[in-house]
């Protein structure tokens, strides 16, 4: 078990980055194989970052982006710095909750995982060394997704490669939340003025009105031993997402005796360079790459699930 704190300074710009390959398709939302999507069919997307240096099987970012799980895009990806330590990126794009509620998000992550993990050889994907991370909703879809594998509510029918695993080998969240049925008596007022209101879209009402659907959407929920290790960014001052969402977490973490990096950003908001600049990028980077190099040595999921 392993708590950082780690203090960072706030030293350089990332800069950003341009996807390899735009909008490929992983899945679409009915019966025929994403292969033969006919137009104006929905079809969910995502971008492709190769690493900056071309290496036959790269360890892979499946990048959730944030907005209350009611807003954002794929394109907006902070952790592009990482492709210069080595790693692909895969930000994908997801059902928002006005166009379907929980657990739709789930069941759209959870096929783009399963589809890269497929499709890793002709990506040049290390496919045992999948680390899912996101920021705000996309911290807290990525720690769900990582805490939640097998699960038969949450891993759906979306896409066409079910028997693949959705598996991953880290988590990295980035001030996202942990527990939604706590959320809303630990936040401020104005992450009130945030959460009810995009709870009730993601939810279909609010969590003291559907406790099991906001129990099966928390990570807190789900924690087990077998868990990979967690990564969590948090500001001690963020006024959205409580920074008690991430202790709940840490907690549940330390219970099991599962590896646990803190990293707390003193007088950090909600986001903002400070969470994505160099030295705090490269600071998680050797530290994930360490892990893989650890999980490597252990038996593959695909062969022991």
């Amino acid at each position: 078990m392993l708590v950082l704190a780690i203090a960072v300074p706030c030293c350089q710009i990332v800069a950003a980055a341009e996807p390899t390959i735009r909008d490929v398709v992983y899945a679409r939302l009915d019966s025929a194989p994403a292969s033969e999507t006919p137009t104006g069919s929905r079809v969910l997307t995502l971008d492709i970052f190769q690493p900056t240096e071309a290496v036959d099987a790269a360890p892979l970012i499946i990048w959730v982006h944030g907005g209350a799980w009611r807003a954002g895009s794929k394109k907006d990806v902070p952790v592009t710095r990482w492709l210069e330590l080595g790693f692909a990126i895969a930000s994908i794009e997801y059902r928002l909750s006005p166009e379907a509620p929980f657990p739709a998000q789930m069941h759209d992550i959870k096929s783009a995982i399963r589809f890269l993990r497929a499709n890793a050889e002709g990506y040049h994907f290390d496919s045992q060394r999948f680390v899912i991370a996101g920021s705000s909703a996309g911290g807290h879809l990525a720690a769900l997704a990582g805490v939640t594998n097998g699960n038969e509510e949450l891993e759906g029918v979306v896409g066409d490669f079910r028997q693949a695993s959705s598996d991953v080998q880290a988590i990295v969240s980035f001030y996202g939340g942990s527990n939604l049925q706590s959320i809303l008596e630990q936040s401020t007022a104005h992450g009130l003025s945030v959460r009810v209101s995009a709870l009730q879209l993601l939810l279909g009402g609010q969590p003291s009105e559907k406790p099991e659907l906001a129990r099966l959407a928390s990570p807190v929920s789900h924690v087990e031993a077998t868990d990979p290790p967690l990564w969590l960014v948090h500001g001690d001052a963020d006024p959205q997402m409580p920074i008690a969402q991430s202790e709940e977490l840490v907690a549940h973490y330390k219970k099991v005796g599962l590896p646990i990096h803190f990293d707390i950003v003193h007088n950090g908001k909600h986001g903002g360079k400070e969470f994505f600049d160099a030295g705090r990028l490269d600071a998680i980077a050797q530290q994930l790459l360490q892990q893989l190099k650890i999980s490597a040595t252990r038996p593959s999921p695909l062969e022991t699930r």
